[in-house]
Formats: structure tokens, sequence, C-alpha cells
């Protein structure tokens, strides 16, 4: 029959808010040079910039349609 220790020895950490701990070294990045890109992740990425900038432009238009400038008289 298998026995069961009881001998529990409680562990407790110290909780450091980030603004107290000690600030840790910085990597630098000098001389890294530009990131190689393959030609699929320049056109995502071209494609996700379009589109942040007809979101924008939408967005734009929306709002000045809400104040009022765009409304057309005739």
């Amino acid at each position: 029959m298998a026995s069961v220790q009881n001998s529990f020895e409680p562990q407790f950490f110290s909780v450091i808010h980030p603004l107290n701990d000690v600030p840790e070294q910085k990597c630098s990045t000098e001389g890294l040079g530009r990131i190689r890109m393959t030609r699929a992740v320049r056109i995502s990425l071209g494609v996700l910039r379009a589109y942040l900038i007809v979101m924008s432009l939408m967005l734009g238009y929306h709002v000045l349609d809400l104040a009022g400038v765009l409304h057309k008289t005739f």
C-alpha cells in the first residue's frame, strides 16, 4: 500500500511593481540593417496599407457627412 507524505513547504514569491523594479539593459539595434522580406510578405503588407488608407478615408467621409459638411444643395 502506498503512503502519502504530508510534508508541505509553502513557497513565497515576492511581487515587484514594474516602477519599483531595477531597469533592464535594452538591446542595441545599431548595425542591424534592413529586414529582408519575401514577395508574399511585401504584397500582404501593401494590401494591409491600402486597406488601412481606404478605411481611414471612409471614416473621414462618414465624420464629415455626420457633421453636415458634405450636404448637397440643389
